[in-house]
């Protein structure tokens, strides 16, 4: 009888994963609390491990993880996983970008319509007695230039929910030839030239840490509203302050922040609250939500639905 593949769960997720899984033939085992070392001290037993974030797979781990064939993050970004050794050790990796891509690019329209229209600071004026009109004037998309930066699952996702919009669509990608019906592939230097929005859908790489900073947004040649949904260690925040106070950046929706820990539940690495966080949480025209763009009801469904259909395509091959 063939040996039924286990798989570690160390982070919850909709059900329909683990009963899918079940039902496929896969043995289950959850752990969602122990310690990185004590969870190191048995992965040798799996043949598969499903995540989200909730520590670093390091070479450290994969070294102690002798039978493991794949690992599972239930999102989109794989930079908790030492993606290169794990390749090298020949462990598959699976991500699901396709499951909240959806959401992803939904959330970055609400955020840009409410800077625009500052839906936010008037709500909050009103509520604490001020009816102030003419001060929360708001603008129009249509006849805006949007440029997206990255144009993968993310990026395609919010362009495609522009199209109700009399918008140009511009897209900067790494790789030739993906733009499409809904944004037109350009370079960086054009995008910079043009776009009245940038709207960031890169992955956290090398290329990507601190692309966000001052030369960069200098190098605009407009002021722009700024949207990211992203990864917040591509944006020097410091850097981002000083252009709102400039006027270089008109607003910003920020769903991602620098100081996130790795496991992208709790903001701070420590007490203290930085001076350019301390800004970001007063300006009138910022808003922040707490990494939740790709975070909805059905993209909890979709991102599980993905992750088993790779798991069972994976093992089947």
């Amino acid at each position: 009888m063939k040996q039924p593949v286990k798989i570690l769960h160390i982070d919850s997720n909709h059900p329909v994963l683990w009963d899918r899984l079940v039902a496929a033939g896969f043995e289950n085992h959850e752990d969602y609390k122990s310690s990185k070392e004590a969870v190191e001290a048995k992965i040798h037993e799996y043949h598969g491990i499903v995540i989200r974030s909730r520590f670093k797979i390091d070479k450290t781990f994969l070294d102690k993880a002798t039978n493991l064939k794949f690992i599972a993050r239930v999102g989109a970004g794989l930079e908790s996983i030492d993606c290169d050794y794990a390749i090298e050790k020949g462990v598959h990796l699976i991500a699901a970008p396709e499951g909240n891509r959806n959401a992803v690019g939904e959330h970055a329209l609400g955020m840009l319509l409410s800077l625009l229209n500052k839906l936010n600071k008037a709500d909050r004026e009103v509520r604490s007695g001020h009816w102030n009109r003419e001060a929360n004037r708001g603008y129009e998309l249509d006849g805006k230039t949007v440029g997206i930066i990255g144009y993968g699952n993310m990026g395609k996702s919010f362009a495609k929910k522009l199209r109700g919009f009399e918008v140009e669509v511009l897209c900067y990608d790494i790789l030739d030839h993906v733009g499409d019906a809904n944004a037109r592939q350009v370079s960086l230097l054009e995008l910079q030239k043009k776009a009245d929005v940038l709207s960031l859908h890169t992955p956290w790489t090398p290329e990507t840490d601190k692309m966000i900073n001052t030369s960069f947004i200098e190098a605009f040649s407009k002021p722009f509203w700024f949207i990211n949904t992203a990864r917040g260690n591509s944006v020097v925040t410091a850097d981002l302050v000083t252009a709102l106070i400039q006027g270089k950046v008109l607003g910003a929706g920020l769903d991602v922040l620098e100081y996130e820990k790795l496991s992208f539940e709790n903001l701070f690495t420590d007490d203290k609250t930085p001076e350019a966080l301390q800004y970001l949480l007063q300006a009138e025209n910022v808003l922040v939500t707490p990494h939740i763009a790709g975070w909805t009801i059905e993209s909890k469904e979709k991102l599980a639905q993905v992750i088993v259909d790779k798991i069972i395509a994976c093992c089947n091959n």
